[in-house]
């Protein structure tokens, strides 16, 4: 009994909806993995171990940069840079010495003993040589107040001019401090002045110099570029590789330029691609999920994943060396703007075009062009109306232009910076041209199929529900012609209304051509079938809870006919939708004045429903009731359309059946507004023309001009006054031979 309990909580947990996503998360990531990978094989078939199984020809002149003799030779011009030198604050250093003076004329001028003075200025001095230290501390003490003053003047000079050129660390650390004052001494400075000074200096010098680390990197890093890459060439006909050699760098670069690609598959490789797919496909989700939650249904992500394998199918059967502007990036760029939208295709497109740039090593100008071109594609694909299948062609046309001149322009630019073959720039153009061209052709061919497949209905498939020479749409003009007639009219209304609140206007139309196809299994019963047949109504022979189950269930029948004839899912919301759950208030009323209100329920005369959950569902609930109820007035005035138009609208309202629509009280007096407008324009009066005709022509006869006047017209007055028989034409003379 246990293990029964277990193995139904397991299945529960396998089968539920979160296990689901996440199995087919995993196994897109690991399938799109393998796909990439797959093209590693090749590689190790000519390269095993690091050894070379045959020798490799180059089929095209190379020129490979030997990365590794250019990488160290930019570490030794950087290394012979000299650090780049920064003045710091050396104010201080001259106070010091001023200081210093000062005390050494307030110890002279002390009254004590000659030895308590000379310990005092021996104390400011830290001179290592004994004999040198004494002569300086005789000579402050006992030369005269000039000869003193001078020596430092002197001293306050050379420290400016040794300060002015500057000392560093380095020349600190060396301890020559005395030869940079001996290098800087000026004119007129006696030998005995040349000890004192030093002494003196000695005492204040350090360093105002500091090493400025962003200018010497900057300088080193100038130096790095401006150094020249070792390049090797390899002509045409030339062995990259022969049998049995080991594959360097340098080998590598030339293989992949050759259009070899030089991952080796091994595991490390293997799940460094896996984790880029994984992260891709992570962020791709993320976005949808934070911005376009809409299209994470499982039909959306599924034809979103089948592109994204087909296109990276296609790259892996490239032959090696083949120009990857062969790639349909367009065509799967159109295809995810056509089944969701412009925005969920661009960052489709950016996201898989990083991960095959990545796995399948193309260069930067690949990548580059496919960029530019797909927010060009994208700009192109949102301003497209769906109206015609050939404006994908044109989209597909001017791709193919943007691409040339991209292309083009990449390839100007490296001439310039290096040698290109011109048949090398020829195909790469020709290439990227037909791409966006033979995109839209695959484009076109490939929607039917996934439309069918994934059950998504784009504006292309709406477009073609809506062909009038469509099976079930015949069947319904022939069956029930009253029917067709009202669903033309509400198509109409719908259609108008969509486009002024910004919903589908395509999808509303064909929407509301198809609501009200479960009448055809039973047309008779129907108002607006009667009168084309000439029958009474049956509903005068039935109890009003009999006619409420057979009107109320046009809804269900329709969604047994939709299934029969393949309708799309979001083609049979419309005819789920278009009552809600609203009361079938004409039955509602007689079953009330032949049974009493206490014995009738409201809840027994409405509709199954559900509730309308679009805008586009809505404005067909709304669309629907005007329609019939604005046939039902006779010569209406606009007063009283408009009346009709919002009664109805606040009927719906009030019952609670636009709870579950997004739309807003704004679109729906646009709605409102829209309704009227039309319905207006079908409402006109007709003018009465064979009374008086003959009156007012001639009126128009004495009013006109002459020559407007053409024997045609004037038979024709004549004619309806009954004085003349129509008169034949006149032959002109042309007309004589005949």
């Amino acid at each position: 009994m246990v293990k029964l309990e277990f193995i139904s909580k397991f299945k529960d947990i396998v089968t539920s909806a979160q296990t689901v996503k996440i199995a087919a998360f995993f196994s897109f990531t690991i399938l799109l993995t393998g796909i990439i990978s797959s093209q590693n094989f090749f590689f190790q078939n000519i390269i095993e171990n690091g050894i070379s199984r045959r020798d490799i020809i180059a089929q095209k002149t190379l020129i490979v940069e030997d990365v590794k003799r250019t990488e160290q030779h930019k570490k030794e011009v950087a290394q012979k840079i000299e650090p780049v030198m920064a003045p710091a604050e050396d104010d201080f250093i001259r106070t010091n010495l001023q200081t210093l003076q000062t005390s050494i004329m307030q110890i002279r001028r002390k009254d004590a003993d000659e030895s308590v003075k000379k310990e005092e200025i021996g104390i400011l001095f830290d001179l290592s040589d004994n004999s040198k230290r004494d002569f300086v501390i005789n000579y402050l003490l006992k030369a005269d107040d000039n000869s003193l003053h001078e020596v430092f003047d002197k001293s306050s000079l050379i420290l400016t001019n040794i300060l002015n050129a500057g000392i560093t660390e380095k020349d600190y650390e060396k301890d020559n401090i005395d030869k940079i004052i001996l290098n800087n001494l000026i004119s007129n400075v006696s030998k005995r002045q040349v000890s004192v000074i030093t002494a003196l200096l000695e005492q204040v010098i350090v360093p105002n110099l500091v090493v400025d680390e962003f200018a010497t990197e900057i300088a080193r890093k100038n130096a790095q570029n401006s150094v020249k890459p070792y390049e090797v060439v390899f002509q045409k006909g030339d062995k990259i590789l022969f049998e049995g050699e080991p594959v360097t760098r340098l080998k590598r670069d030339a293989l992949r330029q050759a259009g070899y690609n030089v991952y080796q598959l091994n595991w490390q490789g293997l799940a460094a691609i896996y984790i880029i797919v994984f992260i891709a496909t992570a962020m791709f989700l993320g976005f949808m999920k934070f911005f376009e939650r809409e299209y994470l249904e499982p039909r959306y992500l599924a034809i979103s994943a089948v592109l994204s394998l087909f296109l990276a199918l296609i790259g892996v059967m490239l032959p090696v060396g083949f120009s990857p502007y062969v790639l349909p990036i367009p065509a799967f760029l159109m295809l995810m703007s056509i089944f969701t939208n412009p925005r969920v295709a661009l960052v489709a497109s950016v996201v898989l075009l990083s991960v095959m740039v990545v796995g399948y090593q193309y260069n930067i100008q690949f990548m580059v062009t496919f960029l530019m071109l797909t927010l060009f594609s994208v700009i192109l694909m949102s301003q497209i109306k769906y109206a015609k299948r050939v404006d994908l062609i044109k989209i597909g046309f001017n791709i193919s232009i943007a691409g040339l001149v991209i292309v083009l322009s990449i390839y100007i630019l490296e001439k310039c910076l290096i040698d290109v073959d011109n048949v090398l720039i020829l195909k790469d153009v020709s290439f990227i041209f037909l791409n966006g061209i033979l995109s839209s052709i695959i484009t076109l061919g490939s929607l039917p199929l996934f439309e069918s497949t994934f059950k998504i209905i784009t504006s292309y498939g709406l477009a073609e529900l809506g062909d009038h020479n469509q099976k079930l749409l015949k069947r319904l003009q022939m069956d029930a012609p009253g029917t067709y007639h009202h669903s033309l009219m509400v198509s109409n209304l719908c259609e108008a209304a969509a486009e002024a609140i910004g919903a589908d206007p395509i999808l509303a139309r064909v929407g509301a051509l198809y609501h009200d196809i479960g009448k055809l299994k039973r047309p008779l019963f129907f108002v607006e079938n009667q009168s084309y047949f000439l029958i009474e109504n049956p509903h005068n022979k039935f109890t009003p809870r009999i006619s409420k189950m057979i009107i109320t269930a046009h809804p269900k029948d329709g969604i047994e006919i939709a299934k029969e004839y393949h309708l799309p899912q979001v083609i049979q919301n419309f005819i789920l939708q278009h009552h809600g759950e609203g009361l079938a208030s004409y039955f509602y009323n007689q079953a009330v004045k032949e049974e009493g209100i206490d014995n009738v329920k409201e809840e027994q005369f409405r509709y199954t429903g559900p509730k309308p959950n679009t805008k586009e569902t809505a404005i067909l609930m709304i669309a629907d009731a005007v329609e019939s109820a604005v046939r039902s007035l006779k010569n209406p005035t606009p007063e009283e359309i408009e009346a009709m138009i919002n009664k109805i609208i606040i009927e719906r309202l009030n019952d609670g059946q636009l709870s579950d629509s997004p739309l807003t009280l704004k679109d729906i007096k646009t709605i409102a507004s829209t309704f009227s407008r039309i319905l207006r324009g079908m409402q006109h009066n007709r003018i009465k023309y064979q009374e008086n005709l003959a009156e007012e022509l001639q009126k128009q006869k004495i009013n006109m001009p002459a020559k407007l006047l053409d024997e045609d017209l004037e038979n024709k007055i004549k004619q309806l006054e009954g004085d003349t028989k129509p008169e034949e034409p006149k032959k002109s003379d042309g007309d004589k031979n005949d």
